[in-house]
């Protein structure tokens, strides 16, 4: 094989080996972009999800500021959840149902009187070794498959209440002895009752907190709230937080909430120092 045949390969990989670097690194900052617009908004299970307490999904109320200090009316009563989740879930039932019939139906109908032919099956083609320009496609999926790793939701169903707090509440979070941070209106953190809550969630730890199966966040546990009434299972969350589930003005909601896994990437100014 002549010189003038191996020049073009051989500057094929010369560029390739110059442009990973940077594909790579526009990859990762496409990557944490990507990340950070997930965390800092809200997502959806799906309209058809059936919150299950075996799925570690429990029912939480959130307020505005003026309901830590006083609750002259209660909220929505878990009877009212139980028979709205009971709803979600029969509904949920039927879909498969139908589901199900229409399968049937249709294996009956290509039971009916027609001549099988054999099934004719073709080799997988042989697969070749990926050229440089897929390789840079692989690192770019890997980057874009990254996103959806992360945070997830896991843990004991509850039911609790949340509020949101802003202004010199938010300074020095007391789930560090000390700490030059602090929780902006654009957080995704989150304070909890103060006394009384036996099997609250540990400081720094994260929630999924579930206005419905399309509204959900995630928040990382900072601060205590010592205005929530002592004994009551009450999220105080961030303005930002609290936005994306329910609007700032209806004061009061009520939310599912349930454990949530460690991050892979790490945004400060969404939680915090990381330890």
């Amino acid at each position: 094989m002549s010189r003038l045949t191996l020049f073009p390969s051989w500057l094929a990989l010369v560029a390739l080996a110059l442009l990973c670097p940077a594909i790579s690194a526009v990859s990762s900052g496409s990557r944490r972009a990507a990340l950070y617009a997930r965390y800092s908004n809200s997502h959806s299970l799906g309209k058809d999800y059936g919150f299950d307490p075996r799925d570690g999904w429990s029912s939480v109320n959130i307020t505005d500021l003026g309901y830590k200090y006083e609750s002259p009316d209660d909220d929505e009563s878990d009877s009212t959840l139980s028979a709205r989740d009971n709803k979600n879930h029969e509904k949920s039932k039927k879909k498969k149902q139908n589901n199900k019939n229409k399968n049937k139906n249709k294996k009956k109908k290509s039971k009916g009187g027609k001549k099988k032919h054999p099934v004719v099956t073709q080799a997988a083609p042989k697969k070749h070794k990926s050229s440089g320009i897929a390789a840079v496609g692989d690192i770019v999926k890997g980057a874009v498959d990254s996103v959806y790793k992360g945070l997830k939701g896991i843990g004991e169903q509850e039911e609790v209440k949340i509020t949101w707090y802003t202004g010199q509440d938010l300074e020095n979070p007391s789930c560090w002895p000390n700490t030059d941070w602090t929780p902006t209106d654009e957080s995704f953190a989150c304070a909890l009752t103060l006394d009384g809550w036996h099997s609250k969630p540990e400081c720094f730890s994260f929630l999924e907190l579930c206005y419905s199966s399309e509204k959900c966040v995630f928040v990382r546990v900072v601060d205590s709230c010592a205005g929530c009434d002592p004994g009551s299972k009450h999220v105080d969350l961030t303005k930002a937080a609290f936005s994306k589930l329910v609007s700032i003005d209806d004061g009061v909601a009520q939310v599912k909430m349930r454990g949530a896994t460690h991050p892979d990437e790490w945004f400060l100014d969404l939680w915090g120092p990381e330890k």
